[in-house]
């Protein structure tokens, strides 16, 4: 008797251990499983491009510069994904609970729907970095009451829509107030979109040189890590009116040394290291050189940060699709094909 009993002890003890190691070991293939999702997500993002920010699209539609059809010629040129910068401020009530004016959102269904339908993964950017930046206790209201009504909205929406809690969080939004900001808005996106990709980045306007402050949190597998590069800025801005420092600046050509691509690789085997110590993808979800530079500079610019970012592994957006660092002339119906070329090689 005491024999059968330790022998049915024996086999209960197999029976639990074996049980224990499949779950474990489904536990495993579950995290494995999403975490080489958000991956794979992030290489659909690939190639992008930024549209309609600023755009009259949002005050009316028929005044848009921006046309349906763009979407189709957007991915027949090459480019994997959208990047919607999206300004909802103006747009939302100025008391709680700030709800969006309803043409806007119309709006903004147009975009994914279209976008959706040319085969584009669509990334929904906050872009009020400004607002939150100059005053971030004055609009946070305004930034949590935008993700408590679009991620409702687009919960059922395909893997291929992903949100972008904020563009460049900056200023007075330091990397510490950006952490306990992100993480508010963070939990209110997961209560209707449990496995939604979500796209966070550094304070001081995304940059790679703040990379180290960013703390995300380790059990969400779901997130992508954005950074923007623009160095050197006197390349980069100059002749551009919004930055004081580099309105009068002209004549930069890229690069003027060796020295200057070597400082792009530094950079980027910064954030690749980075990444690869917290298991992160990484996408560059802004770059380029403003209109007013040498055009030679520009494309060889643009092609050496494309190239340098695929070969670290990470998804790209090019800023942007009309307005300034243009890739598409809206006015004469073209592409600027030396951009285009040097983002989408005829050769690929």
């Amino acid at each position: 008797m005491l024999k059968r009993a330790l022998f049915f002890v024996f086999c209960a003890g197999l029976v639990f251990w074996i049980a224990l190691s499949v779950c474990e070991a489904e536990d495993t293939e579950l995290s494995g499983s999403r975490e080489s999702d958000i991956f794979s997500l992030n290489q659909r993002l690939g190639r992008g491009v930024n549209i309609i920010g600023y755009d009259r699209i949002w005050t009316a539609r028929e005044q848009g510069r921006f046309k349906a059809r763009y979407f189709g010629m957007i991915r027949e040129a090459g480019f994997d994904s959208v990047r919607i910068n999206l300004h909802p401020f103006r747009h939302m009530s100025d008391q709680p609970p700030h709800t969006i004016r309803r043409e806007w959102l119309e709006t903004l269904d147009w975009a994914v729907e279209n976008a959706l339908q040319a085969d584009l993964t669509v990334v929904l950017d906050l872009h009020e970095y400004n607002a939150l930046g100059q005053d971030p206790a004055g609009t946070k209201d305004k930034f949590l009451a935008f993700w408590q009504q679009i991620s409702p909205r687009f919960k059922d929406a395909p893997p291929a829509v992903i949100y972008e809690i904020l563009n460049e969080p900056c200023r007075g939004l330091t990397a510490e107030l950006w952490d306990v900001y992100y993480r508010q808005a963070l939990a209110m996106i997961r209560q209707t979109n449990p496995t939604r990709g979500v796209i966070i980045g550094p304070a001081q306007w995304n940059s790679v040189d703040a990379i180290e402050s960013l703390s995300l949190p380790e059990a969400d597998r779901h997130i992508i890590v954005t950074v923007h590069y623009y160095k050197p800025m006197e390349f980069t801005h100059q002749g551009a009116g919004w930055t004081p420092q580099y309105t009068d600046t002209a004549g930069v050509v890229w690069p003027r040394s060796e020295a200057d691509r070597e400082a792009v690789l530094r950079d980027f085997e910064k954030v690749r290291d980075w990444a690869a110590e917290h298991n992160r993808p990484v996408f560059v979800g802004e770059f380029g050189a403003y209109d007013k530079g040498d055009m030679d500079s520009r494309v060889r610019y643009t092609s050496f940060i494309a190239r340098t970012a695929e070969r670290f592994g990470f998804s790209w957006a090019y800023w942007q699709f009309d307005s300034n660092f243009i890739v598409y002339d809206i006015d004469n119906e073209e592409w600027v094909e030396p951009i285009r070329d040097a983002l989408l090689p005829k050769s690929d």
